[in-house]
């Protein structure tokens, strides 16, 4: 008889479920992750190749952040004992370059290189003061910005992209021939 009398209690004990509530979906933060956001950025080495060198990066996916981390040159321990080096210049004025491309108003900054993509062609601008570059040159800025658009777009297949200047200087190219592509 005294296990009978057990039975409702047990099963109510089972039902409270240690008093915890049902609170459904809690929003706390993005989703967990142990490492930075980067994208490649490439720079020549003492061989002429291009190597591609994972930059973190804010912007993932976004070319115009890319090519002012491409523009800003190696790291110090990349140049010295890397021998990595860029043909792509900085600004002319050689002020450190923005870590945005638009201000608060969103106006672009002056100072770093504009992309733009239509038809299926990138067109990547230069800033002022950075005029014609090399080959080696042409081929960094493309294959940089190729690679940051690929990384939140995979299954585009070739990027084509134009290179040009303020005074009609024009390049066109693709990033098929790119390292690690």
């Amino acid at each position: 008889m005294k296990s009978l009398r057990r039975v409702p209690l047990l099963a109510l004990l089972a039902l409270t479920s240690c008093g915890i509530p049902a609170t459904g979906v809690v929003q706390a933060g993005g989703p967990a992750s142990g490492t930075l956001p980067q994208t490649p950025v490439y720079f020549v080495d003492r061989n002429g190749g291009l190597v591609a060198t994972p930059r973190t990066t804010e912007a993932p996916g976004e070319p115009e952040a890319a090519l002012r981390l491409l523009m800003a040159g190696p790291l110090e321990g990349e140049a010295g004992v890397g021998g990595l080096f860029t043909e792509v210049p900085g600004p002319a004025t050689s002020a450190p370059l923005p870590t945005a491309t638009a201000d608060a108003l969103g106006t672009p900054s002056s100072d770093a290189p504009t992309v733009t993509m239509a038809g299926g062609t990138m067109t990547i601008g230069l800033p002022p003061g950075v005029d014609r570059l090399s080959d080696t040159g042409v081929r960094q800025m493309i294959c940089t910005a190729a690679a940051a658009y690929r990384l939140t777009r995979p299954s585009v297949d070739a990027v084509t992209a134009e290179v040009t200047d303020g005074a009609g200087w024009r390049v066109r190219g693709s990033d098929e021939g790119c390292p690690d592509r």
